[in-house]
């Protein structure tokens, strides 16, 4: 049995950086031990999950975030106070380039591209590692493999899956379809530890991502279950990985796949459904920003399916620094009801959703702008008396919510069991989950008829009006994406809503980015105090971050090149002019 020892490749650049605080959930083992016995195969699983936050990246790239020291509205349907900017300093200078859709260049710190780099491809390297182990502790055994080795296994696979989507989906364009997926470039898919310090890798397309990542997802689906740990939630447990399946298919687009993935964590029946998903009763008791991070990152919340925990200050670069959740992108994710007729919390300004949960903290002033505490962080001291140590974002991954919502767009747009009536029913289970406040919550909240139960006539009369934030008259921008990707127009209303709602749903959290471009949907940042409009449309090679710096100069392509056929359609090839594009 050989001992296995970590070699950082000159590719995955950011295993360097990346001293994880190891006995914050659990121990780290030590991966210079013989991996050769169940115990410590478990064990080693424990440190193959990602300890860098996407979200930073993400959400800079998205439109949940603005420029304050831009010409802007505050947030709010009063606009009487006319436009400001302001002159706040960036928290970092990776925040500047971010935001301005430019390759990071200054620096490799926490929640820079190299640290989410390096930080997923460590988690692969991890996962390599534990199925190699695996095969030779069977092999030692006569090709039995335990019950406890098959779940292993299956865990291994499932991280080595979603780290690769993870990275996909960051440093890539977004799923097309097969075909056109082809000549969008991808990332390395790597199935092997390594045990040399300098390999070339080749990053391959996305089509061809996909389906690696779908064989993985597949196989690991087979023998995955919660019997190995005293904390499933921290782990691929079994709700988790239906989830993570329902999110990969629905940016597929086999919608009748997610519906199926989906059922089997919320089931059919709709009165077992709100039991399942958030409770916003569970802040009632609520006073600090520590007593609502660690609600929202409760581990016995039903609606939590898996939690990971990352080391990241992405909070710190919200707190009234120049990037942050405020004006338009405020309106559009928490006001904006107030502006539209007839939705349910007509005479709040702000939903009060948001006043229960902790969503609106802010630093210094909040014209600056807000952070919710579900990213809030869990500080670790190593010295309390220096007051040093870590600082943890615990990612809720994978949730309830935010599943029921992939159901509701499944339903809209499956070409087989099309469903406009059970994905109305999901829209409405979900609102209705936001309203799940404590007694006398509710009893403030709906005095007066101010806050009301979401129905079809309110949502067919919110969401048709285009004047209203995330509404589109129709949906036809998808067909830039593909052919395929049809958006037919009896669902139009309701596709406006599953954007609004998952918008509002995921906010900080970092997918909104990768909503962005697998719609198609084109976008602005407007910089400075002369709001220089930069724009992202739907084929804008920017849509994919670059890759770290130190991966370029080891010969690493750029996520801005774009594959190409040969005049004779034998190869592919590649143009790295950084210019949009088109299929």
């Amino acid at each position: 049995m050989k001992s296995y020892k970590y070699i950082a490749l000159s590719l995955f650049l950011a295993a360097f950086a990346l001293s994880s605080c190891s006995d914050f959930l659990d121990t780290e083992p030590d991966q210079r031990v013989d991996i050769d016995t169940e115990d410590k195969v478990t064990k080693l699983l424990v440190s193959a999950y990602p300890t860098a936050n996407y979200a930073l990246l993400t959400e800079f790239s998205s439109d949940n975030i603005i420029d304050n020291n831009a010409p802007h509205q505050e947030a709010g349907p009063d606009k009487k106070g006319g436009t400001f900017y302001y002159n706040r300093p960036s928290y970092s200078r990776i925040d500047d380039e971010i935001f301005a859709f430019e390759p990071a260049k200054s620096g490799n710190q926490q929640d820079s591209p190299s640290y989410v780099w390096g930080g997923f491809y460590e988690s692969i390297a991890t996962a390599n590692l534990t199925l190699q182990a695996i095969d030779e502790i069977v092999a030692k055994n006569g090709g039995v493999m335990s019950d406890k080795l098959k779940s292993a296994r299956a865990e291994a696979l499932l991280i080595r899956a979603y780290s690769h989507f993870i990275l996909v989906n960051v440093f890539s364009q977004a799923y097309k379809d097969a075909e056109a997926s082809k000549y969008d470039i991808g990332v390395p898919y790597v199935t092997k530890p390594e045990d040399k310090v300098h390999v070339t890798y080749d990053r391959g397309n996305v089509a061809d991502v996909y389906e690696k990542i779908q064989a993985d997802l597949e196989e690991g689906l087979k023998d995955i279950n919660d019997n190995n740990y005293e904390m499933p939630k921290y782990h691929f447990n079994v709700n988790a990985a239906h989830a993570f399946a329902a999110r990969f298919y629905l940016y597929k687009r086999e919608y009748d796949k997610v519906i199926e993935h989906a059922n089997a964590v919320l089931g059919t029946d709709p009165s077992i459904l709100p039991d399942k998903l958030m409770k916003l009763s569970v802040f009632e008791s609520c006073v600090t920003s520590t007593d609502y991070v660690n609600k929202w990152i409760d581990p016995e919340d039903n609606n939590n399916l898996m939690l990971i925990s990352t080391m990241s200050t992405f909070q710190r670069h919200l707190r009234g620094y120049r990037y942050a959740w405020n004006g338009k992108a405020l309106d559009e994710t928490v006001y904006h009801t107030a502006m539209g007729s007839g939705y349910t919390w007509w005479r709040w300004y702000v939903n009060p959703y948001c006043y229960a949960s902790g969503f609106l903290f802010y630093s210094g002033n909040s014209d600056y702008g807000y952070f919710p505490m579900k990213v809030g962080e869990s500080f670790e001291y190593t010295d309390k008396v220096a007051g040093i140590g870590y600082a943890h974002i615990i990612r809720r991954e994978f949730t309830a919510t935010s599943l029921l919502l992939d159901r509701a767009e499944a339903k809209l747009l499956s070409k087989t069991n099309r469903d406009i009536d059970g994905a109305i029913a999901d829209i409405i289970a979900y609102d209705n989950s936001r309203q799940s406040f404590a007694a006398a919550d509710k009893a403030t909240y709906t005095a007066n008829n101010t806050l009301n139960p979401l129905t079809r006539d309110i949502i067919e009369k919110h969401y048709k009006d285009v004047k209203n934030p995330n509404c589109f008259a129709d949906w036809n921008f998808t067909q830039n994406m593909s052919g395929s990707f049809v958006v037919p127009q009896d669902v139009v209303i309701y596709m406006n809503a599953v954007n609004d709602l998952r918008r509002f749903e995921t906010v900080m959290e970092g997918t909104r980015f990768f909503d962005l471009k697998r719609y198609g949907i084109e976008y602005s940042h407007f910089i400075g105090p002369n709001n220089e409009e930069n724009k992202l449309v739907w084929n804008d090679p920017r849509r994919a971050i670059e890759v770290p710096q130190e991966a370029l100069s080891a010969g690493l392509e750029s996520s801005y090149t774009k594959l190409e056929k040969q005049p004779d359609n034998s190869e592919l090839k590649m143009s790295t002019e950084k210019k949009v594009y088109s299929n």
